[in-house]
């Protein structure tokens, strides 16, 4: 993909904003809705064979799938990556534990638990009693390069 399109399909995918000039100029068009993107964590890799948020999910007392709305309060687009543009958190483990996720997971809300997107996560997070698992403003990247 060249960087522009890389661009295009990042602001089409986290922003719910029109690819212009596939097909016809009016290209691919973006949801009437902006909707939501919603995250997982994974106790194990998941692979692009994989079609399903809960395959290796984590499970503990307190957890939640997190969302991010597809609009720039979000995620802010640069270049081939997405960042999330507020805190995002899993939920505080009140029982359980520990447990060690090691990938993430990315759907959308209309679709339910399809899984859409996975990365590996930069270093393995062990989520112990009392720890909300998070990521900072700008620490959640997709990149699409």
């Amino acid at each position: 993909m060249t960087d522009g399109f890389e661009t295009a399909l990042a602001t089409l995918l986290f922003n719910n904003t029109s690819i212009t000039n596939i097909g016809d100029a009016a290209g691919i068009i973006k949801s009437t809705a902006d909707g939501s993107t919603q995250l997982s964590l994974h106790t194990a890799a998941l692979t692009d064979a994989d079609t399903l948020m809960t395959a290796t999910e984590v499970a503990y007392t307190g957890y939640a799938r997190p969302t991010q709305a597809r609009t720039a309060a979000g995620w802010v687009i640069t270049g081939d990556t997405a960042d999330n543009a507020a805190l995002i958190q899993f939920g505080n483990m009140t029982a359980g534990g520990p447990v060690t996720a090691v990938h993430l997971g990315l759907g959308f809300i209309a679709t339910g638990s399809v899984l859409r997107l996975q990365r590996t996560l930069v270093s393995s997070l062990v989520i112990n009693n009392g720890v909300n698992p998070q990521f900072a403003i700008g620490a959640c990247d997709w990149v699409f390069a």
